[in-house]
């Protein structure tokens, strides 16, 4: 037991009550609004919660119209034993006060002495009580507030009510040990680095002659292979002058026999177009001899028409003398007549083919004299190719001349390098090793006397460092090996504590027809390491609570079941929790009760439970303690 008696004076609804309080199960009954929170709410003010000062003001909890509010918890300090639990104080009662005034200044007092808060928190640490901690005291509301804390709070939580934060202190001593050797251990390496640098420096200083005689041997075989590459280069110069001089002269071969060609189809073109002309002539003579016979039918015909019309006046004049011709028959007219017009239609059908004839060879000719036109025109395009091409040979020839020039020269200064090599790198590429040499020889123009003294003294302070190194590395295995230690210890005290929890946890779920689990997260890492509350009603799968799967009923059972399970482990003798019941159907809230009873009996614990209606506790060993609000003023009316 830890608070024998609570003594109110101005508090919130209270003017002045004095509560005693049982070891077991204290059960704070009575209408809303009686003031049963503020009971609650007092004992933790008067413990320096700090959930109680966050939430409010202090000077809001006085009562209306007084200046000053006092709560004093008589602390139970009797030998337990043979020893007391806290040992200054050789009296089996500790008066422990907070006093809390209009204008806002607040203080406690242990024994009627003022104290500090920290006085107080080392008075709370010797007695086993955390008031900060939610499991520990859990006001309106905190049960869905512990069902959204992280997997981590939750955790930690459980480790500081059952006490177990040791282990967790001394892993995270550990770490930051093997952070400090880290540090260490990086500030050696940067000395080791920065060393390791010089000496590499005065090494480089002592190897630059060795290193510059080799750049002055590679140097000279740069420049002699520098020489035969351009031998190679002058060579591929002419090569393929002479290979493009090649292809002209073959190009210059193929236009002119193109234009030979092209000449002889002109002359063809022209003897056929000079033939066709001539028998175009000769046809159009002929056609007009046939039309000119044709006229000459034609107007014997006339002529004898009319002279058949004037037969009969002939024939008269002919009888009497008087006409000097003789008679013609008209018989012979008409046989002239008619053999006339025979003639005019062969004439017209021999015109016809004449005409024909004529079309024919003029279509030829037209032919024949467009394919002149482009013969000519090929011809003359012949003839620039031709004169381009021959320019062209004579440039290249003219190019020829001066590479093979040039090579020979080549060849003459890549001699006085030495014989010949074979070169596969292009000028560019040796140019740009030659640079890069030179470059190095520049940065090797002179070599200090010291450097085999320098590099000797930063020897032997390099290998000291690495040294140092080597130990430093050592302590961090070690203190790798410490921190693993102590994780496996957390993790071993952590999973045997959830074991039996998760036992105690599935049987009173059972109870409520529910499934459940309590397991360990990300066990591996002690920072993100969790605590998982699954649940699972009316058959359904254990799914993690919190505060959208479950209804408010469910994550209320779930949540004390869990606390229930939990309570044989806790290190408090004392803990409070204010109304848990609120969400919950009459048959939980029944089996919750009854198994709080039977858990605080059996941990030998100081229980604060309040609750609307006290039915639920009717029990024999169970103190009810009944608050009524009279005329403003909150009165503890019954303690049975």
């Amino acid at each position: 037991m830890l608070i024998s008696e609570v003594i109110l004076e101005n508090f919130m609804s209270y003017e002045y009550a004095r509560v005693p309080l049982k070891p077991g199960v204290n059960v704070i009954c009575g209408p809303n609004g009686a003031g049963k929170s503020s009971l609650l709410l007092a004992i933790s003010v008067a413990l320096g919660q700090s959930y109680t000062e966050r939430s409010r003001k202090l000077s809001d909890l006085i009562r209306w119209g007084k200046d000053q509010a006092r709560v004093t918890l008589i602390l139970d300090n009797s030998k337990r034993g043979g020893k007391r639990p806290v040992p200054k104080f050789n009296k089996d009662q500790i008066f422990l006060t907070r006093v809390l005034r209009r204008d806002g200044k607040y203080w406690f007092e242990l024994e009627n002495r003022a104290a500090s808060k920290q006085d107080v928190e080392r008075l709370l640490a010797k007695l086993g009580v955390d008031p900060d901690n939610m499991l520990i005291i859990m006001h309106q509301n905190m049960v869905e507030q512990f069902t959204i804390l992280s997997p981590q709070d939750k955790l930690r939580m459980v480790e500081a009510a059952v006490g177990l934060e040791a282990y967790r202190e001394n892993v995270l001593e550990a770490q930051k040990k093997l952070t400090r050797i880290l540090s260490q251990e990086e500030s050696i390496s940067k000395l080791l680095e920065s060393a390791e640098q010089t000496l590499n420096y005065w090494r480089e200083q002592y190897e630059r002659f060795q290193e510059k005689k080799q750049l002055m041997a590679k140097k000279r075989f740069l420049e002699r292979e520098l020489a035969w590459a351009e031998v190679n280069r002058r060579e591929d110069i002419a090569k393929d002058l002479e290979a493009k001089l090649e292809k002209e002269l073959s190009l210059l071969r193929q236009i002119e026999g193109e234009a030979k060609t092209a000449q002889e189809q002109l002359k063809n073109h022209q003897s056929q177009l000079e033939r066709l002309k001539g028998e175009w002539k000769r046809s159009l003579s002929e056609t007009i001899n046939l039309e000119r016979e044709k006229a000459g039918s034609q107007a014997t015909i006339s002529l004898c028409e009319q002279l058949m019309a004037e037969a009969s006046f002939i024939e008269n004049e002919a009888q009497s003398g008087k006409h000097p011709l003789k008679l013609l028959k008209a018989e012979n007219l008409k046989e002239l007549i008619e053999n006339s017009r025979l003639k005019v239609s062969k004439l017209d059908q021999e015109l016809g083919r004449k005409l024909s004839e004529t079309r024919i060879l003029e279509e030829q000719m037209e032919k024949v004299g467009s394919q002149i036109l482009d013969t000519r025109v090929r011809l003359a395009l012949l003839n620039y190719r031709m004169e381009d091409a021959k320019s062209n040979i004579e440039d290249l020839e003219e190019a020829l001349k001066d590479a093979k020039a040039q090579l020979e020269a080549a060849i003459k200064r890549a001699e006085e390098t030495g014989p010949r090599i074979a070169v596969i790198k292009s000028v560019g590429e040796i140019l740009d090793e030659i640079r890069v040499t030179d470059g190095h020889l520049a940065a090797l123009a002179g070599v200090s006397e010291d450097v085999e003294r320098m590099y000797e003294s930063y020897s032997q302070l390099y290998l000291e460092l690495k040294e140092k190194a080597r130990l430093a590395a050592e302590n961090r295995e070690k203190a790798l090996e410490e921190v693993k230690a102590r994780m496996q210890a957390w993790r071993t005290v952590i999973k045997s504590l959830l074991d039996r929890v998760n036992l105690e946890y599935r049987k009173i779920l059972a109870n409520s027809q529910a499934l459940g689990e309590v397991k360990l997260v990300n066990e591996h890492d002690i920072e993100a390491a969790g605590l998982e509350i699954l649940v699972g009603f009316r058959g359904g799968k254990p799914v993690p609570l919190n505060a959208y799967t479950q209804s408010g009923g469910e994550r209320t059972t779930a949540t004390m079941s869990f606390l229930l399970a939990l309570q044989q482990h806790v290190r408090s003798p004392f803990r409070a929790v204010d109304e848990y019941d609120v969400h919950m159907d009459p048959k939980n809230r029944e089996l919750i009760a009854q198994i709080l009873i039977s858990t605080v009996e059996d941990a030998n614990a100081q229980y604060v439970v309040i609750t609307p209606s006290h039915v639920t506790f009717a029990k024999d060993n169970v103190h009810i303690i009944t608050v009524q609000n009279v005329e403003g003023k909150s009165i503890i009316k019954e303690v049975t």
